[in-house]
C-alpha cells in the first residue's frame, strides 16, 4: 500500500487528506454535545472542587486557584489529545477495521497517521481554549498576561501534540483486550505527577516525587502554562521546558508512527 501511495501525485494525496480531516471533523461537529462532556467534565469539576470549593471552606490559600488553572489547562491538552487517538485508533485496528479504508485511499500510510495526530491535536486545541470562558464562569477571574499568550499559544500546541504523541503509542502499541488497562495506568501518573495541582520548585522537599514528576513530560506543559500566565510563581524556564517537549515529542512520534506501520502491514 505504502509503494501504490508513493505513486500517487503529491496533489491527490493532499486532497484525500484534507478530505479526511474534513470527514472527522464533521463527525465531530454533528456530536458536539459528547465531544464537549467528554473533554470538558473533568477539568471542569477538578476545578470547580480545587479552585472554588475548597478555597471557600478555607482549605487552600488565596490566590490557588490562579496556581491551578494554568495546570488544569495543560490537562485538558495532554489528556483530550490521548483519548482522542488512542481508543478509537485500538478500535479500528482491532475490531471495526474501519483504518483498513483510510489505508486505501489514495495517499501514502505516513499522512494516515499524521490526519490522526492532527486532528486529535486540534480536538485537544479546542477543549482547552474552552477551558478559558469555563474557568471565568467558575472562578470569577482567571490569571491572564496578553504578553504571555505567544508563549500560551505554543505550548498550548505542544501539549496538544504530546497528548497525540501518547495516544500515538498507545493506540498502536496496546492490544484491544489491554486498552482500558493501560490507560488506566498511564492516566493516573498523568494526572497525579504532571504538576498540574502544584508548580515543580515547590516539591524541593520532597526529592524522591521531585525527580518522579520530572519524568512525567506532561509537567513541562504545565510549568510553561504557568510561566505564560503566573510568572511570579516559581517555575521551571521555559526553555527547559520547550527542549524537554521536542525530545519527548521526537521519540514518541517516532515510537507511534514505526508502530503505526507495524500494525498498517498487519
Amino acid at each position: 500500500m505504502s509503494a501504490l501511495a508513493a505513486s500517487v501525485p503529491t496533489v491527490t494525496q493532499a486532497r484525500a487528506f484534507r478530505a479526511v480531516l474534513r470527514r472527522d471533523l464533521f463527525v465531530t461537529w454533528s456530536e458536539l454535545p459528547v465531544f464537549l462532556a467528554q473533554v470538558i467534565l473533568q477539568p471542569l469539576f477538578l476545578l470547580f472542587v480545587f479552585g472554588k470549593v475548597l478555597g471557600a471552606l478555607g482549605y487552600t490559600r488565596g490566590g490557588y486557584s490562579h496556581l491551578l488553572f494554568p495546570g488544569l489547562l495543560a490537562l485538558t491538552a495532554v489528556i483530550t489529545g490521548m483519548q482522542t487517538l488512542a481508543f478509537p485508533l485500538v478500535v479500528e485496528f482491532g475490531w471495526t477495521k474501519e483504518i483498513e479504508d483510510r489505508l486505501l485511499a489514495p495517499m501514502a500510510t505516513g499522512l494516515v497517521a499524521a490526519e490522526k495526530v492532527l486532528f486529535a491535536t486540534m480536538r485537544a486545541i479546542v477543549a482547552t481554549a474552552l477551558m478559558i470562558p469555563v474557568g471565568i464562569l467558575v472562578l470569577g477571574s482567571i490569571p491572564w498576561r496578553w504578553s504571555g499568550v505567544p508563549l500560551l499559544v505554543l505550548i498550548l500546541v505542544l501539549g496538544s501534540l504530546l497528548g497525540a504523541g501518547l495516544g500515538l503509542v498507545m493506540g498502536t502499541l496496546v492490544v484491544p483486550q489491554r486498552i482500558n488497562i493501560v490507560f488506566s495506568l498511564v492516566f493516573t501518573p498523568l494526572l497525579f505527577t504532571g504538576c498540574s495541582q502544584y508548580p515543580w520548585p515547590s516539591l524541593s522537599r520532597l526529592e524522591w516525587f521531585q525527580i518522579v514528576t520530572a519524568a512525567n513530560p506532561m509537567t513541562y506543559v504545565s510549568e510553561a502554562m504557568r510561566a505564560a500566565l503566573v510568572p511570579r510563581v516559581a517555575h521551571i524556564e521555559p526553555w527547559v521546558c520547550l527542549l524537554v517537549l521536542a525530545g519527548a515529542l521526537t521519540v514518541l512520534m517516532a515510537i507511534g508512527v514505526r508502530g503505526f506501520y507495524r500494525r498498517a502491514i498487519d
